[in-house]
């Protein structure tokens, strides 16, 4: 042989031997094998295991299946690690997280954790190194190898987490270049609303078949989480929405009970101003550069309260919130595994569910609304929405409020609780919940009831004979109660214009389409768009006054509002119509529309593409069924990216049952068949079956596997 030739023999012989693989491999093999994946129909991943930390294994598995990129992406922003993959545009927001995310701390905290708990943590890293090594063409951006104690920097499953409350700007001119305006996270071109979610419990005695029933409908960016069932031979039988990565069902169900968590209006988050008690250390972040890795160091002070976050003129302002990672892993973790209310609020008394409240009902007939359990207590006289001073020792806290101490409420006599990220003085109706006079102020800092919370009210209000069927229908009904507040007044300042005025004319039929309008949408109507296209200008316009006067828009709109204000943002709407859409006529469905061709993080729209129409509005208005959209640069119409994303209805009885929606589809593949195919039903509200036995996978199965294989 040639000897060019034996050598190119040998090249080849190495390109194609294998690496070597991991020594860990044949552990996780032996765990994988203990493993049962089916996915049913829909694709979505009904993960069995011998253990609770083989079912962690084989959920997270499952979820780097669908969607390994959101994973990643979730844990790069936990742990403060962004900006190596997206460089320098995002290290404020990286050096925000690490003010509160130190992984040496977490390391240690992973090694006193109780051994159940580490169990779960190894299950977790073993399950997505596990995936990387059976899927060696999945490049991940940055974390190549997960550890354990990752999974403490990642304790909370809502969409924006106490830390985000922190301004980056405000961080950026205290550790940075003092003119830097940091941009911050999210897109800053989104329209204003209320997010929020949508969380019913039924009492049995309200229900036709007299089983509590649940209605889940959390409010987030769509794609934000998975649905799948993960169950164990320890007790663990789990079904519901996971956010990327976690190792737990945050919103869901299991045979006895169920949970729904919207986000609370507590105030548990203080600022403090401090002038002695400021101790430095340093943070180093690496950050993607064209040349490659670099590196900041970054020299951050902290007090007894917490970080210090931004300066106020010349005082140094500290931020306190909730930290304990382990317990609110634990607590995340163990409701999960809740049989009942009395289970359920024992868990509770760890205190660290800070930013949601929750929705509970359960087999036994309990139904709860319990507000946000950690709330520090602390001195009344002092003014918490303002920082204070951190050298008074009236500004200690004292410990927390207690269960009975928080405006809970539990088995009201009106039959039914609810929340949808409005104060809890509501939750159950008139006579039924809990009043304000009685709790400290700084439990909730909503200052009326919103749009969405009379619309329940509206709803739930001496109704009885509850289904599965009609709470659907109810959540997806389509009154729009901020219209109806609105309208008149605009309908008023119209009839008030002289006859000569260029606008009685110009307005004529605009006006007169909403006079006879009944305040519900739907993807036929012209005066839902036209109402929506008016209500966004009008609320722009009067922003500030509205904040000034310590009220919200819609308020200000109904009730403060300068004639001339709402006649001139119907004029700029009705010719936004026609420019947009070639006549102010257009129905509300041509404009609002379901479009998913891609899965970056950032979606991508295009009016030339496929896309469905969207009957219901942004939950701004009073739709409980919530759909937050906008035009973009090169769109006329509005695509939505956030409101309704997994939604289910559940009923407790001798069985559990459910249906359930979850937007798009459940996988990220854009060539999967699962990819979109749930896309006509989220937008119908049309419900589909959930297989939550696996007796009922039996010809719903489209495959049954181990991880790996």
């Amino acid at each position: 042989m040639h000897p060019l030739l034996g050598l190119i023999a040998a090249f080849v012989t190495v390109l194609q031997t294998p690496a070597a693989p991991p020594r860990d491999v044949a552990p996780w093999e032996r765990q994988a094998a203990r493993v049962t994946i089916i996915r049913d129909d829909w694709g979505i991943a009904h993960v069995y295991g011998k253990t609770d930390a083989d079912a962690v294994f084989g959920m997270v598995y499952a979820q780097a299946e669908d969607d390994f990129n959101r994973v990643e992406t979730n844990y790069l922003n936990s742990l403060g690690r962004l900006a190596e993959a997206e460089g320098s545009a995002v290290i404020y927001q990286d050096l925000r997280q690490r003010l509160f995310i130190d992984p040496d701390t977490l390391r240690a905290e992973y090694r006193r954790s109780p051994p159940w708990l580490r169990r779960l943590m190894d299950g977790f890293a073993d399950g997505l190194n596990f995936f990387l090594y059976k899927h060696p063409d999945v490049k991940p951006r940055v974390i190549t190898h997960f550890e354990p104690w990752m999974a403490l920097s990642f304790t909370e499953g809502s969409i924006g987490g106490d830390i985000e409350t922190i301004s980056v700007a405000g961080l950026a001119r205290l550790y940075g270049d003092s003119g830097s305006a940091a941009p911050r996270s999210g897109d800053e071109d989104d329209p204003p609303d209320t997010p929020g979610s949508n969380g019913i419990a039924i009492a049995p005695r309200n229900s036709a078949t007299h089983h509590a029933l649940l209605w889940i409908n959390p409010h987030t960016s769509f794609y934000f989480r998975s649905e799948l069932q993960m169950a164990s031979e320890e007790g663990l039988d789990a079904y519901g929405a996971v956010t990327w990565g976690q190792i737990f069902i945050y919103q869901g169900f299991n045979r006895t009970a169920g949970w729904m968590h919207t986000s609370s209006g507590v105030d548990n988050i203080d600022e403090f101003y401090e002038t002695t008690d400021r101790h430095p250390r340093t943070v180093t972040l690496r950050f993607k550069t064209d040349a490659g890795m670099a590196t900041k160091t970054f020299t951050v002070y902290s007090s007894k309260h917490g970080p210090i976050v931004r300066k106020e003129g010349d005082r140094w302002v500290s931020v306190s919130l909730m930290q304990n990672h382990v317990n609110a892993l634990i607590q995340s973790y163990s409701r999960t595994k809740a049989r009942d209310l009395i289970a359920f609020r024992r868990i509770m008394e760890l205190h660290t569910n800070s930013s949601n409240n929750t929705v509970f009902a359960d087999a036994s007939g309990d139904i709860a609304y319990l507000h946000s359990n950690y709330i520090p207590r602390r001195d009344t006289s002092l003014n918490w929405t303002e920082p204070v001073n951190g050298d008074d020792p009236k500004t200690d806290y004292r410990g927390v409020l207690s269960f009975d101490e928080t405006p809970n409420v539990v088995n009201p006599s009106s039959g039914w609780v609810y929340n949808s990220n409005n104060w809890p003085w509501s939750a159950a109706g008139e006579g039924a919940s809990p009043r304000r006079e009685r709790y400290p102020r700084y439990v909730e800092t909503g200052t009326e009831e919103t749009p969405r919370g009379y619309h329940a009210l509206r709803m739930l209000t001496g109704k009885t004979d509850w289904t599965m069927t009609s709470l659907t229908a109810a959540a997806f009904d389509s009154y729009l109660p901020a219209f109806e507040r609105m309208i008149p007044t605009l309908l008023a300042a119209y009839d008030q214009l002289p006859a000569t005025d260029s606008l009685k004319t110009k307005l004529a039929e605009p006006i007169a389409a909403l006079r006879g309008w009944d305040y519900r949408w739907s993807a036929e109507s012209v005066p839902t768009a036209v109402a929506v296209y008016w209500g966004e200008r009008a609320g722009r316009r009067v922003d500030p006054d509205a904040r000034a006067a310590g009220i919200s828009p819609i308020s200000y709109v109904a009730t403060r509002a300068k004639p001339a204000e709402l006649l001139e943002s119907l004029a700029t709407a009705v010719e936004a119509l026609a420019s947009d859409f070639g006549t102010w006529r257009t129905p509300w469905g041509q404009i609002n529309r379901f479009q998913r061709f891609n899965d970056d993080i950032a979606s991508h729209f295009d009016d030339a593409r496929p896309s469905i129409p969207v009957p219901f509005t942004a939950s701004a208005w009073g739709s409980l069924a919530a759909f937050g959209a906008r035009p973009y640069s090169n769109t006329k119409k509005w695509y939505g990216t956030r409101g309704n994303s997994f939604v289910a209805v559940v009923e407790f009885g001798d069985s559990v049952k459910a249906r359930a929606v979850t937007a798009g589809g459940e996988s990220g593949d854009v060539h999967s068949p699962h990819f979109n195919d749930q896309a006509e039903r989220y937008a119908s509200g049309n419900l589909r079956d959930v297989y939550f036995y696996r007796s009922q996978l039996v010809g719903h199965t489209e495959r049954e596997y181990h991880p790996g294989q």
